[in-house]
């Protein structure tokens, strides 16, 4: 190794501790998530309802639970999957992350609001949705990061390139999902069925994209 390349090596910080704490966070807000539907339970058998009751009343707060949970493990396993190549992180990368994590953190407050105000609450829908826009956002910003800095990571060109692509397809689909939520109310979160969309969209994002910048 050329000493400029020895020096370039020791830029930064090592992963373990930024995983350990991202891996702490996200299991922190899967199960925030949960905390609602715990607390309704409660109310429910102190007024004597029954499950029915308590399942029939809270199916909105279910709903949104089950969804956010899936979304969250989705955002962890991208993350999980750009880890497996990055080796060093430097200051702005840590905030970029940090960027990131706010937006994890913020999901289960976002939950329980789509999952306890009214189907009409367009103001819900946009703060729920829009936080997965931002959530996707933050993680396509910590990939081109990433991308542009091969001397953080041990190769893997490809699994970043890929990274990115389903971080853009995943910005474009929730854009739509929102649209329609907002457009079309009756529609409502049944906007987000455009997610099954991704495969398709994210190799169209493969093929547009620039090529990978070399060091």
């Amino acid at each position: 190794m050329t000493p400029e390349s020895i020096a370039e090596a020791k830029i930064g910080y090592g992963v373990e501790r930024p995983k350990a704490f991202i891996d702490a966070v996200v299991a922190i807000a899967l199960t925030l998530l949960i905390l609602p539907l715990m607390d309704s339970l409660g109310d429910a058998a102190r007024s004597g309802d029954d499950t029915l009751t308590w399942l029939v009343g809270q199916r909105g707060q279910i709903t949104s639970f089950l969804i956010s949970f899936v979304l969250i493990m989705m955002f962890w396993m991208i993350n999980l999957r750009l880890f497996s190549v990055v080796e060093r992180v430097t200051e702005p990368l840590l905030w970029l992350l940090a960027g990131w994590v706010l937006t994890i953190v913020w999901l289960p407050i976002a939950t329980a609001i789509a999952g306890r105000m009214a189907d009409d609450d367009i103001l819900a829908r946009v703060l729920y949705i829009g936080s997965l826009i931002l959530t996707s956002l933050m993680s396509l910003a910590v990939r081109l990061y990433v991308r542009n800095h091969p001397h953080l990571r041990t190769g893997g060109d490809q699994e970043v390139t890929n990274g990115a692509a389903i971080d853009i397809s995943l910005v474009f689909l929730f854009t739509v999902a929102l649209v329609l939520a907002v457009v079309f109310p009756v529609v409502g979160y049944y906007s987000l069925f455009v997610m099954l969309l991704s495969d398709p969209v994210q190799r169209i994002v493969r093929r547009l994209m620039p090529p990978q910048r070399t060091a």
